[in-house]
């Protein structure tokens, strides 16, 4: 879904290590498969139909291929197209998928370094923020090794800009949040759980029904652009500003297995490419964020509510907290990225 007239993210090419600039290409069928030629099938979340699915996702998977000569084809699957998605871990670990391209609040009862990698409620606020505690600090290299004893290859994050909450009822205070119904998943889920809310988990897939029955009385699902995708505008009155996460992130994942048979040219034009997408994405998102909320406000009836500076303290409170939590669940993993937290959060002043 679009807005009319506006602009398709940019063709500006990817620099990949060692493997010269990788160009933008169209988002129709993945490129022909040359014989002899790697296939890694990558699995999403985002239903296709979405403007994110095309402009994002497929224009990913494609220009990895295009990047690598067709020596890596990478062909986008849909939700659910070789495994329900609470079962694409397990599907790449085991091999039934090589890849994917997906959301790591999935896994965290599995991986509790995964929370880390989503992003949490009230630490960076913009990309650069976000890549300094994953590639400066050294995150991203303990998030690996967490995924590696399961198996996988964790490439890295792919920003979604923010964290949008949309509600039916004008949340502004902490006591507002009492017994909410909202759907929620991962990090956020426990934190909306510590600000008395009632988080639940619904499919992608049931979730407008949801909210138009009341089943939920709000919910989330990435930024703004993300879940205008998925029609929110149509059953939900009300966006909570601020974005309760500035920078949230998605994932790409390959099984060890499929990583290590790449060679190193390869594997270093993949992590390239994410990591620009990344960095693109959060342009791009944003951009499209900005544009949803004027059309959400001007020409759908909806509100713009902001939290109270009490709410927004609360939030972020009750997000360390689950981070701690996290650090008792999972020292080894967890408790190492916690500090690093704190110390992010000591370096920007925000504790």
């Amino acid at each position: 879904m679009t807005i009319k007239g506006s602009k398709k993210i940019s063709r500006r090419g990817f620099v990949a290590a060692s493997a010269g600039a990788a160009a933008g290409v169209t988002l129709a069928a993945p490129p022909a498969i040359a014989q002899g030629n790697t296939v890694w099938r990558m699995q999403t979340h985002w239903p296709a139909g979405n403007w994110y699915y095309d402009e994002v996702f497929v224009r990913f998977c494609n220009q990895i291929t295009e990047a690598t000569g067709g020596e890596l084809t990478v062909e986008p699957l849909s939700p659910n197209a070789v495994v329900p998605t609470g079962e694409v871990l397990n599907a790449v670990r085991r091999g039934l998928l090589e890849s994917a391209f997906i959301y790591p609040a999935y896994w965290i009862g599995r991986i509790p370094a995964a929370g880390h990698l989503n992003g949490h409620i009230g630490t960076w606020q913009g990309h650069e923020e976000m890549d300094m505690y994953y590639f400066e600090m050294g995150a991203i290299d303990v998030i690996r090794e967490a995924y590696a004893e399961q198996g996988v290859y964790q490439v890295g994050p792919v920003s979604y800009s923010g964290l949008t909450l949309w509600a039916n009822r004008p949340l502004q205070t902490r006591a507002d949040f009492a017994g909410w119904p909202v759907r929620s998943t991962g990090a956020a889920g426990l934190v909306l759980e510590k600000m008395g809310a009632a988080p639940v988990s619904i499919p992608g897939g049931e979730l407008y029904q949801a909210l138009q029955t009341g089943v939920v009385d709000g919910a989330h699902w990435g930024a703004t652009a993300t879940a205008w995708g998925m029609n929110f505008q149509e059953v939900c009155t009300h966006i909570v500003e601020p974005d309760l996460v500035g920078q949230l992130n998605g994932e790409v994942m390959v099984g060890m297995d499929a990583w290590n048979s790449i060679g190193e040219e390869i594997r270093a034009t993949v992590n390239a490419i994410v990591r620009a997408t990344s960095a693109d994405a959060a342009a791009h998102f944003l951009y499209r964020d900005y544009q949803f909320k004027q059309e959400f406000v001007n020409n759908m009836g909806g509100t713009l509510v902001r939290l109270d500076d009490e709410a927004i303290a609360a939030f972020r409170t009750a997000s360390l907290e689950v981070v701690d939590d996290f650090s008792a669940q999972d020292p080894k993993y967890s408790g190492r990225l916690g500090e690093m937290l704190h110390e992010f959060m000591d370096m920007t002043g925000r504790t």
